[in-house]
């Protein structure tokens, strides 16, 4: 068994090396590039047609939720650990440059999620209890004419929501222990309880839970962060000269930082970039998909504005507190590098800054683990309908306590195999329909129905 699980971490280092990297990169250079580089030359438009509208109680089109709930839900998702943990690693890797290729992969990253999210809602389907279901593979099945492929990305996601909660849930739990003291099984109960309150009521409670629990847990860790580098000010210059000289070129040893080249610095900015928002891995369409809208396209800018929060936002968040702060280069930074942004916060910040951090990886996991429960669920319901995907949601709530107090670790070794099962179809698919995508776009920009009616209507208001 110890051989077997070698060789599993073996293949899972290969796969989430450099082949998917460059894979989602290519994905998001080609959309970027087959959209005509739609999410600059519009950025404006976008911004106002999303966080401009984000309360508005005026909603076209047809859905289950709210485009601002669905845009949450999805939110709460994919900011996780790696938003907190994640970015310091690469920073002690690849450099502070890393951070300049976070950002430039993210842009294109845009592309790739506003073309899997249009598919997402421009494929998808009532079912029996009147909500809005969809995802890649309702359009794997129904765009490519493809089901069998599209019932192997559902049994890797509905695979993969195991492992995944369960090492959530432990994250949550030795966080809430090293900090609170709180024993895992306690934590256990308590998270499994929260969870599964939320997952029971559906997409609309889920709905309801992250339009006001997402806001709130994104504004304390970035309000916590941008009180850092206000009180180290003078700093900032330096540190965006470190962000772009070193992005270009090679980085000397200095303190605990062992120093990176440019090729690890490319290679850890375009890693954290691409899984810091999930963008071509197949799970936010199935949040987006459930929006009120009139268009595809109007809730794929939604998805623009995700990636922007996630990495532009939160994970320039969690680099500036690391990067002002100095800790990266103190001694022992390196052996060390999870814990930095725990570091930043409490010696800036003091005992709260510190409380901050473990409290802010405490919600972004539980809301993780609401919304995953749920993309589970999604796919048993695509595969065998509503009765098993309500069994399957009670096995995964339970699983929140499995993996709180330690447990089937053995799932665990899996997690990135079943994660690729899902990523590498979907990937298949949005670039194979990558004309479907360029269709709606165009549809949407050129149409008096949509994008020309908006403009207008805001001439007529700024007369």
């Amino acid at each position: 068994m110890e051989v077997f699980l070698q060789y599993v971490k073996a293949i899972s280092d290969f796969l989430w090396g450099p082949p998917l990297i460059i894979l989602f990169v290519f994905g998001g250079v080609f959309f970027t590039v087959r959209l005509e580089f739609f999410q600059f030359k519009y950025f404006g438009y976008i911004i106002k047609s999303t966080i401009g509208k984000a309360f508005s109680k005026k909603e076209r089109g047809k859905g289950t939720v709210s485009p601002f709930q669905a845009l949450t839900a999805a939110v709460a998702c994919t900011v996780g650990a790696g938003n907190i943990v994640g970015v310091p690693a690469a920073i002690m890797f690849g450099g502070p440059g890393a951070i300049f290729w976070m950002w430039i992969v993210s842009l294109f990253g845009m592309a790739l999620k506003f073309s899997e999210v249009s598919l997402a809602v421009k494929y998808r389907e009532k079912n029996e209890e009147g909500e809005y279901v969809g995802g890649p593979m309702y359009y794997i099945t129904k765009g490519l004419k493809l089901k069998w492929l599209g019932v192997f990305f559902a049994i890797g996601l509905m695979l993969e929501v195991i492992p995944s909660t369960m090492v959530q849930a432990n994250s949550v739990a030795l966080s809430a222990l090293e900090t609170f003291n709180i024993d895992p099984k306690v934590t256990g109960i308590i998270v499994l309880l929260v969870v599964g309150a939320v997952v029971i009521g559906g997409i609309k409670r889920i709905g309801q839970f992250t339009e006001k629990f997402v806001p709130f847990m994104s504004l304390l860790y970035v309000g916590a962060a941008l009180l850092i580098v206000i009180l180290n000010i003078n700093k900032v210059p330096q540190v965006l000269s470190l962000i772009f000289s070193n992005a270009f070129q090679p980085i000397s040893a200095m303190g605990g930082f062992a120093g990176a080249g440019i090729s690890a610095t490319i290679r850890w900015g375009f890693a954290r970039g691409v899984y810091s928002n999930e963008a071509g891995l197949g799970t936010a369409p199935i949040a987006h998909a459930s929006a009120v809208t009139d268009h595809p396209v109007r809730q794929g800018l939604w998805s623009v504005l995700e990636v922007l929060l996630d990495t532009v936002v939160i994970c320039s968040a969690t680099a500036f507190a690391v990067l002002v702060s100095g800790v990266w280069t103190m001694p022992g930074a390196m052996d060390n590098s999870s814990a930095l942004t725990t570091i930043a916060f409490s010696e800036k910040l003091g005992s709260i800054g510190g409380i901050i951090v473990t409290l802010s990886l405490i919600l972004f996991v539980i809301s993780t683990l609401v919304v995953l429960t749920w993309y589970g669920e999604k796919q048993a319901e695509f595969l065998f309908g509503l009765k098993v995907a309500k069994v399957m949601k009670y096995i995964y709530v339970f699983s929140i306590f499995v993996g709180a107090v330690g447990g089937a670790q053995l799932f665990w070794q899996f997690l990135d195999i079943t994660l690729a099962m899902v990523a590498i179809p979907n990937m298949i698919a949005i670039l194979l329909l990558n004309k479907e995508v360029v269709e709606l776009k165009n549809e949407f920009f050129t149409s008096p129905q949509y994008y020309l009616k908006d403009v207008a209507s805001n001439n007529k208001v700024n007369i």
